[in-house]
């Protein structure tokens, strides 16, 4: 396969802004404590994107702005902060303070984002400090969440009692603690109160980070640690995925993946949504110099220049499996074996109730979104704040958005489904397949990217696909409906059998074709269609599956087959056409 398009044509222009901003940031200290002690409302441009790396985003709300704006009023300034969380573990008591902080610093909700985090909105300057310490009080921290650094590190969260889950839990705690940021601003700005006494121009040497050094990594790091049985956590959409291979219920090594990622840009074929793929094969006692070994090379090699080329599937794209190896192979202490055969990984999502393994059980809580409130009809925040005090089981965040209760007895579980119930919480087996298989962003009023609606959305339009489905009889069918306020893909759209991708305010790109395993991209369906439009332009197609489908098949395997190409698709760009070749099979059938 030819990779010129993806050739980094500016490797040697100048650095990017937020590379200049990185390097000169003293290690991420910039004048981030001198802002917060002040007046001001926000931090300057540079300063923003150190914050991330503290965990923190400059916000504000957009559904303000017009208003603001005829009153003469600047914008409404607000931050989220993110919650770094391991494998999504949290005790009773850490959960609990989470929830006691949403209300008395932020919007009165929790979010669970698509990567076992958990983050607050509508937090004020003045509150982010205490926050922060509150955090770090609890033994959690927001360092590292976001940033050019290895993000929050994900593994499935099911307390499943074998070897396999807990080695794939422990991994990613470890994983997580070797490539934290090593800067002692975080702890200056935040923690201690004190001012940073070394707000100077970085060493050459750059001291504070011996891994990362001034400039950190080109971009993000995600990475996931997965399971042969038991991809919860689609381990094919990270830039490095470690597989765990079982034999005799341990796992035995891993299979090394690397290049996934699916945020693109439209109308920019440069750009480019992308599984991961194989580079080999390992033992359990070199996985975690692994993962840093292809954090070291992506440091040193990734692109600093052009912001969208600067993901770590860009620089695979360029290079090519073979020569990425060979640079691994020239890195790490121990030789890769060839990758290990994987079938296709089975897709949990872990809801309901469920034995650990020890005597005790688990109980999967669905969280619409990840959004943790209280509404009108369902008080879900409510509810569980009064399981974890009661009860105080462990709680788990998964890539799906939803929370774990854990450590329950038998008695307890059904306690636990009677307070859910008195509080309008549906039980998992209550829900439909495309309910509750759904995911969507957080999109507006809130993120600064957003194009257009996508959590605030997504539940009408899962209305009229139920109504749609139950009158076909596909209620049970397996099916999976993701949603997005812009490109960048955090909820997953292109590995979904029917993704929404914003445009513009008023119209989405509509994909179909993934699945729920999320090995295989999703085709571009149908371009700028409006929401009001969206049942329309499936109708046919679901019809189509609901005559024509084989027992258990998936929408994505049905349009699949109906196109007579069973392969996995591995990418798409930012521009495609969808009145073009695949499709027109499918047009003709339809």
């Amino acid at each position: 396969m030819s990779t010129t398009r993806f050739k980094n044509k500016k490797s040697h222009d100048k650095p990017s802004k937020v590379e200049i901003a990185k390097s000169g940031g003293s290690f991420l200290r910039g004048q981030v404590a001198e802002t917060l002690e002040g007046r001001e409302e926000r931090f300057s441009p540079d300063d923003v994107q150190l914050l991330k790396f503290h965990g923190i985003y400059q916000q504000d709300d957009r559904d303000l702005r017009i208003e603001r704006r005829k009153r003469g009023l600047g914008k409404h300034w607000q931050f989220m902060m993110r919650v770094a969380l391991p494998a999504g573990i949290m005790t009773a008591g850490q959960y609990l303070s989470l929830d006691e902080m949403a209300g008395r610093l932020a919007d009165c909700s929790l979010r669970i984002t698509t990567r076992q985090g958990i983050q607050f909105h509508g937090v004020l300057k003045g509150a982010l400090k205490p926050a922060v310490q509150d955090i770090n009080r609890r033994m959690m921290t927001t360092l590292g969440a976001c940033g050019d650094v290895q993000r929050n590190v994900m593994a499935c969260p099911a307390p499943i009692d074998d070897p396999a889950h807990r080695a794939v839990q422990r991994l990613a705690e470890e994983i997580s603690r070797e490539l934290r940021p090593q800067s002692g601003a975080y702890h200056e700005i935040w923690i201690d109160g004190e001012k940073a006494v070394s707000s100077k121009p970085p060493t050459a040497a750059a001291t504070e980070e011996s891994f990362y050094g001034k400039a950190y990594l080109p971009r993000k790091l995600k990475t996931g640690v997965a399971l042969e049985n038991d991809n919860c956590i689609d381990i094919f959409s990270y830039d490095v995925g470690l597989v765990g291979m079982l034999q005799g219920g341990r796992v035995a090594g891993y299979n090394l993946l690397i290049g996934g990622g699916l945020g693109m840009t439209h109308n920019k074929p440069e750009t480019i949504a992308r599984l991961a793929e194989p580079l080999g094969y390992l033992a359990p006692e070199n996985a975690l110099e692994a993962v840093r070994t292809v954090a070291a090379i992506f440091r040193d090699h990734g692109n600093r220049s052009d912001r969208r080329q600067a993901r770590l599937k860009y620089l695979l794209e360029k290079w090519g499996v073979e020569r990425f190896r060979r640079e691994f192979d020239r890195r790490a202490s121990f030789e890769l074996e060839p990758p290990r055969e994987m079938g296709r990984l089975p897709f949990h999502d872990h809801l309901g109730a469920q034995r650990q393994g020890d005597g005790d059980w688990f109980y999967g809580v669905f969280v619409q979104n990840g959004r943790i409130v209280d509404g009108s009809e369902m008080r879900l925040r409510t509810a569980l704040r009064r399981i974890v005090e009661e009860m105080r089981p462990g709680v788990r965040a998964t890539a799906q958005q939803s929370l774990l209760l854990t450590g329950l007895e038998r008695p307890q579980v059904e306690r636990v489904r009677r307070i859910l119930a008195r509080h309008g919480v549906k039980d998992a087996a209550q829900l439909s397949n495309v309910r509750r298989f759904s995911m969507a962003c957080p999109a507006l009023p809130t993120c600064g990217l957003a194009l257009g609606e996508s959590e605030r959305l997504i539940p009408s339009v899962l209305d009229e696909l139920e109504l749609e489905l139950e009158q076909l009889e596909l209620k049970n069918a397996p099916l999976t409906v993701r949603m997005t306020g812009c490109p960048n893909g955090c909820a997953r759209p292109y590995t979904a059998d029917v993704a929404f991708v914003a445009r513009s305010p008023s119209t989405y790109h509509v994909f179909v074709g993934g699945r729920l395993e999320g090995d295989r991209i999703a085709d571009l369906f149908a371009a700028d269609v409006k929401p009001e439009d969206f049942l329309e332009t499936l109708s046919p197609l679901l019809k189509l599956w609901a005559s024509q489908r084989r027992n258990g098949e998936s929408l994505g395997d049905f349009y699949q087959r109906m196109l007579g190409d069973g392969s996995h698709r591995r990418r798409i760009t930012g521009k495609e056409d969808p009145t073009l070749g695949r499709l027109h099979s499918l047009e003709v059938a339809l």
